[in-house]
């Protein structure tokens, strides 16, 4: 009785193994690099540039992108433990993350896309609109400054949190004078709402604001940044970053960890060609690529009175 228990066993878990298998070969059949479906995690500090991305790919081709916005820390972890396959993110894989993908066999594709910037934001009534590198690295350090009441962040795991943490050399935000609420758009309502506060967002929400956004957006200044070897204080600009001027630019990546020909190289391919660098360049951040332009040239010039 018990031998045929476990022949039963294996039966039923064979069973369940070829189903598993079928459905994961079902989904490849289904899927290609132009065509299918599938989830992009996002890094939520860049949701309206992804958003303009995946509009235009899905005009384009027979597909249909879902973007999950989510912090950074939960990005990474989900892609380290295969619970996304694809994000669109803030920094590369770093050399242990890669060691966790080596060793369950996973060679993440990542590819270079863009280069956005970190902006300070802060309400229209405060007259400043310059802020020094070096006051927003004392608060991360826990030295208050009493030109600042607070700085505001979108979220604790944010990747702007862990990027001026680095800065700054601490790995906890202070208790006291850094505050954080879960989006970027919370962060500029709150700003646009309290006088005294400075707010820590992507560049990409200001340069082109949803239309719910647009009012608040409207009620906030873009500071311009003193970096820590400068005296100059530079904006946020698409021509500071692509000159290099502007202390806190960033370069984005797509990584793809789904191991097949499916729509992750695809919208890949797509942002970084030549459509998806035009759409990067009209958004106000830099492309990693500048795309070119087609003149039309005359041997000669014709009298269009004649």
């Amino acid at each position: 009785m018990l031998k045929n228990s476990k022949v039963l066993f294996l039966v039923l878990f064979g069973l369940l193994f070829i189903t598993c298998n079928q459905k994961d070969k079902s989904k490849v059949d289904k899927e290609s690099i132009l065509k299918g479906s599938m989830d992009i995690t996002v890094d939520e500090t860049l949701v309206p540039i992804v958003e303009d991305q995946v509009l235009i790919f899905e005009s384009t081709y027979d597909a249909k992108i879902a973007i999950k916005p989510k912090s950074e820390a939960e990005l990474i972890n989900d892609l380290l433990n295969q619970k996304a396959t694809v994000a669109f993110t803030a920094r590369d894989l770093t050399k242990e993350e890669r060691e966790v993908f080596n060793k369950k066999k996973i060679a993440p594709r990542v590819t270079p896309v863009a280069t956005d910037a970190i902006a300070f934001i802060s309400n229209k009534d405060n007259n400043d609109t310059l802020i020094a590198l070096k006051t927003v690295i004392n608060l991360m350090q826990g030295k208050p400054e009493a030109s600042i009441k607070g700085l505001v962040f979108d979220n604790p795991n944010s990747s702007t949190v862990r990027y001026l943490k680095t800065l700054a050399g601490t790995k906890d935000i202070p208790k006291e004078g850094v505050f954080s609420f879960k989006t970027n758009e919370e962060v500029i309502k709150f700003v646009s709402e309290n006088k005294g506060m400075v707010g820590v967002v992507g560049v990409n929400w200001l340069s082109q604001p949803s239309p719910k956004m647009k009012d608040f957006v409207a009620k906030v200044n873009v500071l311009s940044v003193k970096g820590l070897t400068s005296n100059k204080f530079v904006a946020p600009t698409q021509n500071n970053i692509a000159e290099g001027t502007y202390p806190l630019a960033r370069d984005l990546y797509i990584i793809n960890c789904q191991g097949y020909s499916g729509l992750g190289i695809g919208f890949a391919s797509f942002v970084g060609g030549d459509i998806g660098q035009r759409i990067v360049l009209k958004s106000g951040l830099l492309p990693i690529r500048v795309p070119g332009r087609k003149l039309n040239v005359r041997s000669e010039i014709i009298n269009e009175k004649e």
